[in-house]
């Protein structure tokens, strides 16, 4: 393809995906397609020669689309939301020309100084303390992660190097294999799926611990836990606080959690994927209390923050246990000028990485951060007229506190009677919600997701919850 195709094929392609998200709440939420439907509807090998752009472009409608579940729907309210605006996407639109694999400073300096630049500015958004910033000099930094799953595992894997560190430092006479089967590392029974996997990655036990009658780990269950583990001759090494659970939202004390940390000498990191975003507005920090004393720190940009997949953020209050951790140094990517900036395959598990900085650089320039507010507070205050109708009926209630854009309820009953309420307003197929299950409890989760998402859709989605709940009924 040449330029002037290329021209073409983009300014066609520009079109489409305006008139898609612009147009995208006539479209049905969720693909009706069967397992297996695209096969029959492919050749069964590429084409030898080159077919023709426009030939593409009108198999996307006919093809592709009748396949995909539309996350930025008004009315998808399934898992969390992910990001996107049109400054993001011409900025990932650069990223793929420029197409370097920016694992050194010298790969592309651009790529590496405007990712340090960029995690500083984010910092400030959302009120880290200085100890996380770059431009400080005091140690810490930011490093662009592709999710907070990467994120966990790399906080894990740069608390056991420490941790060995530490216990051969007190002994010379230890090996690893005395020290890493006796690690133990904890976290919430809320916390998500990828908090255990990283376990299971790093090869550590991992606890899942009893949260609260409001959801949250508390100081002293992880205090109680490591004090027995120590006295069984175990070594507590690392804990997870999560702002913002996955299954309802619920917001660890990291003010407790953080001090037993500090007091046991145990890494301590933030899991904050999808509510970090909200600490750009300053009156959530308070779920933030503690961070000061925490070692790493997470959220991502590219769930709730205009910014598109991928783009997980995270800090570290000491990058050099990460560093020592992944520092496998061959001499072809080596350059002379190593130390004055990072490099940052050594802050990761992958070796390459894209330009994804561009997008925090477009987002923040052309959205600025007074837009960024008002997009959270708008869906934060959706959130809150959605429950104002559960609450106002007697049929539902509400699982927990509404604080984010995140909306747990069922109607008051048995379980099997909200799977079959969560069953008919999928059916439906107006709206698309998925359900968590807490202390035994079946509750459906409707999350604002999309930006497009206004009043006019709340109701949309209250009159499809409320006729599913009186159908369901009707049927007991």
């Amino acid at each position: 393809m040449e330029f002037k195709q290329f021209k073409e094929f983009s300014t066609d392609m520009i079109d489409y995906v305006g008139n898609y998200l612009e147009n995208i709440r006539d479209r049905k939420v969720l693909s009706s397609v069967k397992p297996g439907y695209l096969r029959p509807l492919l050749p069964t090998e590429a084409p030898n020669d080159p077919e023709n752009w426009k030939d593409v472009m009108s198999d996307i409608e006919k093809l592709i689309m009748p396949g995909v579940t539309h996350w930025h729907s008004p009315r998808f309210h399934a898992y969390f939301p992910t990001a996107n605006s049109y400054p993001a996407i011409v900025a990932d639109i650069l990223s793929d020309s420029i197409a370097c694999i920016g694992f050194s400073w010298i790969s592309s300096p651009a790529c590496t100084e405007l990712e340090v630049i960029m995690m500083d500015w984010l910092a400030k958004m959302i009120g880290l303390p200085e100890i996380f910033l770059s431009s400080a000099g005091l140690g810490g930094g930011g490093v662009i992660q592709g999710t907070a799953s990467e994120a966990t595992l790399v906080a894990l894997l740069g608390a056991k190097a420490r941790i060995l560190q530490i216990m051969k430092q007190a002994d010379p006479t230890l090996a690893d294999a005395d020290i890493v089967p006796k690690l133990v590392a904890y976290s919430s029974e809320l916390s998500h799926s990828s908090v255990e996997r990283a376990g299971l990655l790093g090869g550590v036990l991992l606890r899942a611990l009893d949260t609260d009658g409001e959801h949250k780990l508390r100081g002293d269950t992880l205090r109680d836990v490591v004090a027995k583990d120590r006295a069984d001759g175990l070594i507590p090494f690392f804990v997870v606080a999560t702002l913002g659970t996955t299954s309802c939202c619920s917001f660890d004390r990291l003010d407790e959690i953080a001090e037993v940390g500090n007091a046991e000498s145990i890494w301590v990191h933030v899991d904050a994927a999808y509510a970090g975003s909200s600490f750009v507005c300053p009156e959530y920090r308070h779920y933030m209390k503690g961070v000061e004393l925490v070692d790493s720190f997470n959220f991502n940009p590219h769930k709730w923050l205009q910014v598109t997949f991928d783009c997980s953020a995270m800090w570290l209050r000491n990058p050099n246990y990460v560093i020592n951790a992944f520092n496998v140094d061959p001499l072809y990517l080596k350059h002379e000028l190593e130390g004055q900036m990072p490099d940052y395959r050594h802050w990761q598990i992958p070796l390459g990485r894209r330009f994804r900085s561009l997008k925090m650089w477009f987002v923040f320039r052309l959205i600025g951060v007074a837009n960024l507010q008002k997009y959270i507070r708008k869906d934060i205050n959706l959130a809150l007229e959605f429950a104002k109708r559960l609450e106002n009926d007697p049929k539902y209630e509400l699982f927990n506190e509404v604080t984010m854009g995140l909306v747990c309820f069922r109607l008051k009953g048995s379980n099997e009677l909200n799977e079959m309420l969560l069953k008919e307003i999928n059916e439906r197929g107006t709206v698309y919600m998925v359900p968590s299950k807490v202390k035994g409890s079946f509750f459906l989760r409707m999350a604002i997701c999309s930006r497009y998402t206004e009043i006019k859709d709340i109701d949309v989605t209250w009159n499809e919850v409320n006729e599913a709940g009186k159908t369901v009924l009707s049927k007991q």
